[in-house]
């Protein structure tokens, strides 16, 4: 028989023990935030028809780095890459402000790196039909969920409005203004000298040299408004932004803010803005999973009981069963005919601090014996006891 090779395709990965732990305890922490602030739950397919992935911004790099699929029906599928395209079906219907989150897988065909991979968990809360204040609110959940995190952060704005408008200052064609854009885009990405080679395909490298000035020079544009108003809803909200000219976001879609959240490692940790869902005002942020917790700064501590039975499994069983319903925060194990030795072997190993075993003199005693694995002092206690002992 060939030997299959297990290991995961490049860009995937498999996340077990302390690494899933955390994963889950981080989403539980952006759910929980989500709902506080009025968002509802939502969950859509991974696959979906090649053409509704593309549609509306075809052009954009990440449509390029798409999964491509063909069922036996011979129809163009495609893995979702993000979550915001679907939102134009799932919002029918719905009264405004419609406002949902979604914690789920996207993929991307694309290089990968230290922190990005080609399967990864985006965290999204969007508003269809938003106000200035609706992305004011949408930061200050940001900000509460990475205070949370334990992770330092600059919140940074732009405006999509405002960029038209300063190429429009230099006269940049309508034609080329997706793509500057775009150019505009990689500067976290490349060298400014790159970037400035790539600007002048389209005689717009000029225009870093604006984007470098102060922030009084862009009151002159009719688009600074906006971000003035979103400064002040920012401050009433008790949040700090930091105006960025250069911010672009490469999705075509944005038609209004835009923000990205920069941290200690080179990639964005979160990101969003506004754009019109058939032509109505939304407004939205993504985290990205594995970003988050590569930076958090959270104590996981996973309560957890091992029973170890010692020819009493059905005391054993009996007393896990109680301690189950009455002790809802701990996970409770039983370990059963597999030697006490290698029971605190596995004790130690999953870091289970108390341990309860269960035999023959127990029984009798109508007790059990408690140990407390990091001292190593052991006692007998009551049903009544435990309970006392572990709240």
């Amino acid at each position: 028989m060939t030997n299959i090779k297990t290991e995961t395709v490049k860009g995937f990965k498999d996340y077990l023990g302390e690494d899933a732990f955390l994963r889950s305890e981080i989403k539980k922490i952006l759910q929980e935030q989500f709902e506080i602030y009025g968002f509802e739950p939502c969950e859509t397919p991974i696959i979906e028809k090649e053409d509704f992935v593309k549609s509306g911004n075809s052009q954009d790099e990440a449509i390029s780095d798409i999964f491509k699929l063909q069922d036996k029906g011979k129809r163009k599928l495609a893995l979702r890459y993000e979550f915001t395209f679907q939102l134009k079906r799932i919002f029918k219907n719905k009264k405004l402000p419609y406002k949902r989150y979604q914690i789920g897988e996207v993929f991307r065909d694309e290089p990968i790196s230290t922190n990005r991979f080609r399967q990864f968990t985006q965290c999204d809360a969007d508003i269809i039909g938003s106000s200035t204040r609706d992305e004011a609110e949408i930061l200050a959940l940001t900000s509460c969920i990475l205070n949370k995190l334990g992770i330092k952060f600059t919140i940074l704005i732009n405006n999509r409005k405002l960029l038209n408008e300063i190429l429009d200052s230099q006269g940049i064609k309508e034609k080329d203004k997706k793509a500057v854009i775009r150019e505009i885009d990689k500067l976290d990405k490349l060298s400014e000298s790159e970037v400035k080679k790539n600007l002048k395909k389209y005689k717009a490298e000029k225009i870093l040299a604006l984007l470098k000035k102060p922030e009084s020079y862009f009151n002159k544009f009719e688009s600074y408004a906006e971000i003035d108003e979103l400064k002040k809803y920012c401050n009433l909200y008790g949040i700090k932004v930091k105006f960025s000219p250069s911010l672009a976001r490469g999705l075509s879609y944005y038609t209004g803010s835009v923000f990205e959240v920069k941290s200690s490692i080179k990639e964005t940790i979160a990101a969003g803005g506004s754009y019109l869902i058939n032509n109505f005002s939304s407004t939205g942020i993504s985290f990205g999973l594995e970003r988050l917790c590569s930076l958090s700064n959270i104590e996981i501590n996973k309560k957890r009981i091992l029973i170890i039975s010692i020819g009493k499994n059905k005391e054993s069983i009996k007393l896990a069963e109680k301690l189950r319903k009455q002790l809802k925060e701990f996970s409770v194990e039983i370990w059963t005919d597999k030697g006490i030795s290698k029971a605190l072997d596995y004790a130690n190993s999953k870091s289970i601090e108390k341990v309860i075993f269960l035999g023959e003199k127990e029984a009798k005693k109508k007790k059990v014996k408690l140990r407390d694995m990091k001292t190593g002092k052991e006692k007998m206690v009551g049903e009544k006891e435990i309970i006392k002992s572990f709240s």
